[in-house]
């Protein structure tokens, strides 16, 4: 189906390297709980997975942002465990508190049952996609996204969040064989969901690795890193002739950068710990970089907020213009937001992002 052509494409260019007016940003988790809005619509939902079930109120609480604040992203309101509860897992998620599955898997019989679930069973989140695609009106591109094989292992043997990850990783030393068996089910659960995701209209697809950082050296590449470049190798590159950028992320790798670097993907995400710097020495002759202030800066004085961008954005510098592609940046939180978060201060934010970065772009006054 036809949709509307794109009006401000600054964050996909820079995902694919090439010169921007501005540095763009969107923020992981910028459709929730730190706004009113959001949660007046999660009230009439009655519950997270009656939001994220609805195509409408999906919609709805995925451009709640956009209305605020003039982010050059869009990201898919949904939840990074949505393949584990299609394999029949039973996620529920209790208001004030993370997401927790009925049905554990912990024991060889339940990993020998897992399977690629019908993506019918996702039929809700592609609805979403398409819905939110058309909504957007070319206005900004639409990111899909899914949990990592790994971080999906992790809430699936756990049973929900975890202190200790006890229980994952006692199967990942005590029964590396199962570990193994379920990570592949994921891997290409994970990237068949993907896919799906841009046949509904998906612009860019980002893999969340989010308790990738919680494994010991060896471990990460084996039982992360390994799995998802799997999922990268089955994912569509272009889609109606157009290129769709791959971003991964995974809180707490900036020990593995360099191996990052390698993945066959257009985008890393750095959590806050990472030199922006450094990292562009490291991979960014060949990956852009998404990120990375640290969400609670979003808690301090606006004059804070401010300082802050414009030290992230020094620390990545001189941004690449011109024809041709150079190092390039998409601006981020180095996490989630919290929910807590003034709204104001994402305002700040953003407007000091744009304006800073312009101004790098200008080059020195004279």
């Amino acid at each position: 189906m036809p949709f509307a052509p794109l009006q401000n494409d600054c964050f996909l260019r820079a995902c694919q390297r090439l010169s921007t007016p501005h540095t763009p940003i969107w923020l992981m988790r910028q459709a929730g709980r730190y706004l009113p809005e959001y949660r007046a619509t999660r009230a009439r939902a009655g519950s997270f997975m009656g939001l994220a079930t609805n195509t409408d109120y999906a919609t709805e609480v995925t451009l709640q942002p956009l209305e605020r604040y003039p982010l050059d992203a869009a990201i898919l309101f949904s939840d990074i465990l949505t393949v584990p509860d299609a394999m029949g897992l039973g996620l529920s998620f209790a208001l004030g508190e993370g997401p927790r599955f009925a049905t554990p898997v912990r024991d060889e019989a339940a990993v020998n049952a897992l399977a690629v679930p019908d993506m019918d069973k996702l039929r809700y989140v592609f609805d979403a996609v398409t819905s939110i695609r058309k909504a957007l009106n070319g206005r900004v591109p639409l990111i899909g996204f899914s949990g990592s094989p790994w971080t999906l292992a992790c809430y699936m043997v756990e049973g929900a969040g975890s202190d200790d990850y006890r229980l994952v990783k006692s199967m990942l030393y005590g029964r590396p064989d199962l570990m193994h068996r379920m990570l592949q089910v994921n891997a290409d659960a994970v990237a068949t969901y993907l896919n799906a995701q841009i046949e509904a209209g998906a612009q860019a697809v980002m893999i969340f690795d989010s308790w990738g950082g919680v494994l010991a050296d060896g471990a990460f590449q084996q039982f992360s890193l390994a799995y998802t470049a799997q999922v990268l190798s089955k994912l569509k590159r272009e889609h109606d002739g157009v290129v769709i950028p791959r971003i991964v992320f995974t809180k707490g790798g900036g020990l593995w950068l360099q191996q990052m670097g390698q993945l066959d993907c257009e985008v890393l995400g750095l959590d806050w710990t990472v030199n922006l710097g450094q990292a562009r020495q490291l991979v960014g002759g060949h990956k852009a970089l998404q990120g990375n202030l640290d969400p609670n800066v979003l808690f301090a004085p606006a004059p804070q907020i401010e300082a802050e961008a414009v030290r992230v954005l020094d620390a990545f510098g001189q941004p690449h213009t011109g024809s041709g592609t150079g190092p390039s940046q998409i601006f981020n939180l180095g996490h989630g937001i919290s929910q807590h978060t003034p709204p104001e201060s994402v305002e700040v934010l953003v407007n000091a992002v744009h304006s800073h970065s312009r101004r790098l772009r200008a080059g020195p006054s004279t």
